[in-house]
């Protein structure tokens, strides 16, 4: 006679945790970057999901943990998990290809956690990003998309400039070289960074104040959290979080404290649903000393994980007593609330298929 199986844990709304997850993360292979900074960003990816999975394991859920390349839709057929959480930073190392992961899960009609299609798309591309902010009243510095080093520069803008890659997030070559005083600093900046990883290069103000990162997750009760970056960078110009700060082993640049502002709060709100995100979503803002906000970073499905592995979102939320667990169990909830209690819609998550 068959074993009589166990309840499963029930969560409020009596929806129960998945018996079977696939961890979906980067197939990362040094040959598909082109510099050892953008590697180095998705070297881990592997360890990384490991880690998780075993937090998944403690809700006695079975995990697979798939890399997203050519086998992947495959596996994921065969193994027919009850939900996906997308960890994939970047497919074939283009960052902009990871819009892909949540196309094929939508045509498996598999739940996963995260931005969809469209949110996902647009996420890398920081112009568009810019754009959308700003044409929903959210504060954004002065900008410029450059195509080409020798590109004319709008006279509007205001030096120091800080100059990002427009489909890479990471803070890869966000060093401390990044911002130009001067239009020949800029030109030349220009020149490597669009030869160097064939992409556009938005270029924006550089704003001299705080530094405040906002983490939403979306649940029963959508909630922001804000950390403020106390920097430890005495005798530096311009204080900001670099790719060395963030990636080099032993430094702590900076750490986070609390920080409030139901203004603020209300700014990211409206980011994360014009910029199409869902379940959570990271921000990085700056503050000016005339107390004036702008936002300079958007991150659907930002670097997802326990303190251990030092995600932005781990760390914040530990300030106001929130486990990685209990991120993860509320991750889990929305996503199969989400599947459950509504049609998917063709453009993904938190999506209209009609344009309104």
């Amino acid at each position: 006679m068959k074993k009589k199986e166990k309840p499963r844990k029930k969560t409020r709304k009596n929806y129960s945790y998945p018996k079977t997850a696939a961890i979906i993360y980067s197939d990362v292979r040094k040959e598909y970057f082109p510099t050892e900074a953008q590697y180095i960003t998705e070297k881990d990816a592997f360890d990384d999901a490991k880690i998780i999975s075993k937090y998944l394991n403690r809700l006695k859920i079975q995990t697979y943990l798939f890399p997203a390349n050519e086998l992947l839709a495959g596996r994921l057929r065969k193994s027919g998990p009850d939900l996906a959480l997308n960890l994939v930073g970047s497919v074939k190392g283009n960052e902009y290809l990871a819009s892909t992961i949540p196309a094929l899960l939508e045509l498996l009609d598999i739940p996963y956690t995260g931005a969809g299609v469209l949110g996902e798309s647009l996420s890398y591309n920081k112009f568009i990003i810019k754009k959308l902010l700003q044409q929903n009243g959210v504060p954004v510095p002065n900008y410029q998309i450059f195509n080409s080093p020798t590109d004319s520069i709008d006279p509007t803008l205001r030096y120091p400039l800080i100059s990002k890659l427009n489909e890479i997030h990471g803070a890869v070559e966000i060093t401390n070289d990044a911002v130009s005083e001067n239009e020949k600093h800029l030109r030349e900046r220009l020149k490597f960074m669009i030869s160097t990883y064939d992409q556009p290069v938005l270029v924006e103000e550089f704003i001299v104040g705080r530094e405040i990162t906002a983490i939403l997750l979306e649940g029963l009760n959508t909630k922001v959290y804000f950390g403020e970056k106390i920097f430890n960078k005495p005798n530096t110009k311009y204080v900001f979080a670099s790719f060395e700060d963030q990636w080099t082993e032993g430094i702590e640049a900076y750490k986070y404290q609390k920080y409030e502002d139901p203004l603020l709060r209300e700014y990211v709100k409206r980011a994360f649903e014009v910029t199409k995100m869902a379940d959570y979503g990271k921000f990085d803002v700056r503050l000016d000393s005339s107390g004036r906000y702008y936002f300079v970073d958007a991150n659907s499905n930002p670097a997802f994980g326990p303190k251990e592995l030092d995600c932005a979102i781990a760390n914040i939320l530990d300030m106001y007593d929130i486990t990685f667990s209990e991120i993860l169990k509320r991750l889990l909830l929305n996503t199969l609330r989400d599947s459950q209690g509504k049609a998917r819609l063709p453009i993904g998550k938190n999506g209209d298929s009609n344009g309104n």
